[in-house]
C-alpha cells in the first residue's frame, strides 16, 4: 500500500471514529428521553391556570432539550379533576398542576399552602414558602403521599364572589347555596350558608340553573372568561377568603428522585419561573379585564362586604383555623409557622404597602 493511500484510509477511519464518537451522546439522549404525563384540575387552556400549566410543561421540555417531555392532560382528559393527587401518587401521571386545598381531605395542613382567610398575600406566601420554612413543612405534609410539591404562583387577590342578592346583613347569608372552596367555605357554612364545591367548569352552569345562589371562582379575568357575569349581577370584591392563593406543581417522589441532578433542577426552577409568570399574567389581565368589564357589562353591581359581615367572617376564621390546628401535631406546626409570619407581615404592611397604595390612590385615583 502506498503511504498516501494509507494516510487517506487512516484519515477516513479516524473521521468515522470521530463521527461515531460525536453521535453517541445523541443516541444516549434519545434512549434516555422520558415522557411524563401531567394532569390538572383546570379546563383545557383555562386563562391563567391552564395556560400557565402548559407553560411549565413546555419550559421543562425545552430546557431539558427533550430529555424530559411533559404532556399535559386537562381536567377529565386522563383523570377527574379532583383525583389528580391520587393519580400522581399512583404514578398514573407523574405530575399535577393544581392547588393544595383541593386535597384537604388528605391533610388539613394543606389549607395553609393555598390560602387562609385574611391571610398572606401572594408575594408573602411565596416568601414564607421559600424563606420562612414553608417548603420543608410542605414536603413533610406530602411525604406520606409520595409526592414532592413546588410553589407555582398565584392569582393575587381574588374576588368575593357573584351573588343573586345583595349582602347587607348576616341574615342575608343564611340559607344561601354558594359554591366556595377551602376554609372560606367552612367560614361561610358557620354563617348559615349551604356550601357546595363543584369543579371549575361546572360553576357557571350551576349558577345559571339555580343549583347555587352565589359562587366564587377567581378574579375578573377568569370570572368573565367563565361567563359568571351572565348568571349573577352582584359582584363582591375583594375576597376575604383568598387574599393570595397559591398554586402547585406536585411530582411523584420516586420519579423525581430518580432524575439526574440537572433535570431535578430544571423541574424545580421551571416551577419557580412559572410562579413569577403566573402572578404577572393574572395581574396584567385582571387589571385589563376589570377596566373593560365595567364598560362592557354596566349591569354588574360592584360591592364590598359590609363591616358587620367582615367582622363575623373574621371571628369564624379564628375559630376554624384554631380547630384545624388542633387536629394533629404536624398541622399545628404548619399553623404556628404560617400565623407567626402572617402577624409579622401585617405589622410590616401597615407601614409600607398599605399606605403606599393609599398615597397612590390619593394622587392618581379616580
Amino acid at each position: 500500500m502506498k503511504r498516501r493511500d494509507f494516510l487517506t484510509g487512516a484519515a477516513a477511519a479516524g473521521a468515522a471514529t470521530g463521527a461515531s464518537g460525536l453521535a453517541a451522546p445523541a443516541i444516549v439522549r434519545a434512549q434516555d428521553a422520558m415522557d411524563w404525563k401531567m394532569v390538572t384540575t383546570w379546563p383545557k387552556n383555562a386563562p391563567g391556570v391552564g395556560v400557565n400549566a402548559q407553560r411549565f410543561a413546555d419550559m421543562v421540555t425545552e430546557m431539558s432539550g427533550g430529555r424530559l417531555n411533559i404532556r399535559l392532560f386537562a381536567a377529565g382528559e386522563l383523570v377527574p379533576p379532583f383525583e389528580c393527587l391520587d393519580a400522581v401518587q399512583a404514578d398514573t401521571a407523574q405530575l399535577a398542576h393544581s392547588t393544595p386545598y383541593y386535597w384537604v381531605g388528605k391533610s388539613p395542613a394543606l389549607n395553609y399552602f393555598t390560602t387562609v382567610p385574611f391571610g398572606l398575600m401572594a408575594w408573602e406566601l411565596s416568601a414564607w414558602i421559600h424563606f420562612g420554612g414553608g417548603q420543608a413543612l410542605w414536603e413533610e405534609v406530602y411525604a406520606p403521599f409520595n409526592v414532592v410539591p413546588f410553589y407555582a404562583g398565584s392569582s393575587g387577590v381574588q374576588s368575593g364572589g357573584w351573588f343573586n342578592t345583595e349582602i347587607n346583613t348576616l341574615d342575608d347569608l343564611k340559607g344561601l347555596k354558594m359554591r366556595i372552596a377551602g376554609l372560606g367555605g367552612e367560614v361561610m357554612r358557620r354563617l348559615g350558608v349551604a356550601v357546595v364545591l363543584t369543579p371549575p367548569g361546572d360553576i357557571q352552569p350551576s349558577l345559571m340553573s339555580g343549583a347555587v345562589d352565589a359562587a366564587e371562582w377567581v378574579s375578573p379575568w377568569l370570572d368573565i372568561a367563565f361567563g359568571l357575569q351572565k348568571a349573577a349581577k352582584y359582584y363582591y370584591v375583594p375576597a376575604f377568603h383568598e387574599p393570595g392563593p397559591g398554586l402547585e406543581v406536585i411530582v411523584n417522589k420516586d420519579r423525581f428522585e430518580a432524575l439526574p441532578d440537572d433535570l431535578k433542577a430544571i423541574v424545580r426552577y421551571a416551577a419557580r419561573a412559572t410562579s413569577e409568570t403566573t402572578l404577572a399574567d393574572f395581574t396584567f389581565n385582571n387589571i385589563a379585564v376589570f377596566a373593560e368589564m365595567r364598560k362592557a357589562f354596566p349591569d354588574i353591581n360592584l360591592r364590598t362586604f359590609p363591616d358587620v359581615v367582615v367582622q363575623a367572617m373574621g371571628e369564624k376564621t379564628r375559630e376554624v383555623i384554631e380547630e384545624i390546628a388542633a387536629e394533629d401535631a404536624l398541622t399545628r406546626r404548619v399553623h404556628d409557622s404560617f400565623t407567626a409570619f402572617n402577624r409579622r407581615a401585617e405589622a410590616y404592611q401597615a407601614h409600607f404597602d398599605l399606605p403606599a397604595l393609599r398615597m397612590r390612590q390619593q394622587v392618581f385615583g379616580s
